[in-house]
């Protein structure tokens, strides 16, 4: 169901490389003014699933709108709209960091016909990232050529900024400063779509997350609903001979589960933590602990396998 609000909507999408779907049936909204992470492991279907949005690979199946326009048939209209730096940019090498500038500012003409305003913001992100104007792209290391590509897409001014791997190369604090910068940039009403394996960081920016598993969505909220809801539980049995989770019929859904004598850690979600803390009242439960995991033990506590085997339904988060 779509929801005013949204600048993304993928409904039902399906991608099929000789028959294997690399993606299966997704369906997300990304709002408006949103840092959104996209997370997954390596052939989850996480860059596919950009360059459909993109209109750089049709769909197999299912519907999508990006800013308005249907990108499997106005892709051009899209990526002009679009800040796009792809997990490995292409750039001709032969150009100066100043050259590819020039040329890419003819793709982004201000209102009154002029490339001012692109060379302007271009210039004074090179100047940021201390790139070497005059130094040709081939003698550039692989975090100066990030600096370029990330330069060419925010140059533009974009309503949408769409990240895959972005910070590839790049050192700490660069990394840092730039994703930082992202949300700046939704403050002032862009929406930013970040694919990106840094999930510490991604947590310290996103405010809304998506965690995708073998093409498939495993759910789609605002982090902070999705942390308020998960819990990381510890406890301590009075004998070895235990549950492995926490008993049917509390308001408790296990994602994850470590086992040893006497002791269990479990990752659940509930609606509040007091589904949590009435455990201490089970039988056979003799301490407990209720933390709050980070965005880093959530995933991994979804992607090792370790969940039910009825997983509930992908949580698709709803633009207010």
């Amino acid at each position: 169901m779509a929801h005013a609000g949204a600048v993304i909507r993928v409904d039902g999408l399906v991608k099929r490389y000789r028959g294997q779907a690399a993606v299966d049936g997704l369906t997300l909204e990304v709002p408006e003014g949103a840092v959104f992470g996209l997370l997954g492991e390596n052939g989850a279907g996480k860059t596919t699933t950009i360059q459909t949005i993109l209109g750089l690979v049709q769909p197999s199946a299912g519907r999508i709108e990006v800013l308005g326009l249907d990108p499997t048939r106005q892709g051009f209209d899209v990526r002009r709209r679009t800040g796009y730096v792809p997990e490995a940019p292409i750039l001709y090498d032969w150009m100066t960091v100043s050259e590819i500038g020039w040329f890419a500012s003819a793709f982004h003409l201000d209102p009154d016909g002029t490339t001012a305003g692109f060379l302007s913001r271009y210039n004074e992100l090179i100047h940021g990232f201390e790139l070497p104007p005059k130094r040709k792209i081939k003698a550039l290391s692989k975090g100066m050529r990030a600096k370029v590509s990330l330069s060419l897409a925010l140059a533009s001014d974009p309503p949408l900024l769409i990240l895959d791997e972005p910070t590839s190369g790049l050192d700490l604090l660069v990394r840092r400063e730039f994703l930082e910068s992202m949300v700046d940039l939704a403050g002032a009403g862009r929406t930013v779509l970040l694919s990106s394996h840094q999930i510490a960081e991604v947590e310290r920016v996103a405010s809304h997350v998506a965690l995708v598993h073998k093409g498939r969505l495993i759910l789609a909220e605002p982090l902070d609903d999705l942390k308020a809801h998960t819990f990381l539980v510890s406890v301590m049995f009075a004998s070895r001979d235990h549950a492995a989770g926490p008993p049917e019929g509390r308001g408790l859904e296990l994602i994850d589960a470590e086992d040893a004598p006497r002791q269990a850690r479990w990752l659940v979600r509930a609606a509040e933590r007091s589904a949590c803390e009435a455990l201490r009242a089970v039988p056979g439960i003799e301490a407990l602990e209720i933390e709050t995991p980070s965005l880093e033990e959530i995933y991994i506590g979804y992607m090792r396998g370790r969940r039910p085997e009825r997983p509930a339904p992908p949580r698709v988060m709803h633009v207010a």
